[in-house]
């Protein structure tokens, strides 16, 4: 068998790469595992039975439980959660404090999309002055909120974000508040809904885990291939050029 002689420079760029690309794919494999959970997790919960805003402070565990309220909301501390693109045409989510008459507990409720195509022209929504009895889910947003830019409403109402931190909320107004946002169900005070569970599918990640492996594979075969292509030039070039000596 011909000698494997891939030389030192191709050895360094596969021990330097492919290390990073294997772990890339095995990363996305394991992101996939996780949405599959995720969406496992929301299937299941979204047929239970809602719970009360007294047993949603019990549980821990509580992304896509259904919660049942009663209350009003509060209209002078509006947030528009800034960004948001449905059928390619830009908006917002309006989230509104609700005040659960029955646990005393602040719970901020998103309400769903609504078009914003001029900037020049404030977003028009309407808050339900009466009591309302609504049925709502809890989101829990994954990692930590980023936000981009500050209100630039220079602290006027409603507030114009990037990301939504409800306990900051609560804490900025002084009231005692539930930590997650709550997305609502069709209803009465309900926008545009239709929030997707994840944002990539586990079908998106499987791809990108391809596509790693992939890039692992080729530059495998590409060592393979200048290690023995490299060895049979040598070997060509060694025959047309014998060494000679002199007398």
């Amino acid at each position: 068998m011909r000698p494997f002689r891939p030389g030192w420079v191709p050895t360094l760029v596969v021990l330097a790469l492919l290390p990073g690309l294997i772990a890339l794919g095995c990363w996305q494999l394991g992101r996939a595992d996780e949405k599959r959970a995720l969406l496992a997790t929301y299937a299941e919960r979204s047929l239970d039975t809602p719970l009360s805003t007294a047993q949603l402070q019990q549980r821990d565990d509580a992304a896509y439980r259904r919660v049942h309220l009663y209350g009003r909301f509060d209209g002078e501390h509006s947030l528009l959660l800034d960004n948001r693109m449905r059928d390619g045409e830009a908006g917002v989510e309006l989230l509104q404090p609700f005040h659960d008459q029955v646990s005393g507990l602040w719970l901020l409720v998103n309400r769903g999309w609504l078009p914003w195509p001029d900037r020049r022209v404030p977003v028009h929504f309407a808050t339900p002055a009466q009591p309302l009895a609504l049925d709502a889910s809890v989101y829990v947003a994954p990692g930590s909120t980023f936000q981009l830019h500050p209100d630039p409403a220079g602290g006027q109402w409603p507030h114009l974000l990037t990301a939504i931190d409800a306990a900051q909320l609560w804490q900025q107004l002084g009231r005692e508040g539930y930590a997650h946002e709550l997305r609502l169900e069709p209803g009465p005070a309900s926008y545009r809904l239709g929030w997707p569970v994840v944002a990539l599918g586990p079908e998106k990640h499987l791809g990108y885990a391809v596509q790693w492996f992939a890039l692992a594979t080729a530059l495998v075969l590409l060592y393979l291939y200048f290690g023995w292509h490299n060895n049979k030039k040598e070997n060509h070039h060694g025959r047309r050029h014998p060494s000679t000596g002199r007398a």
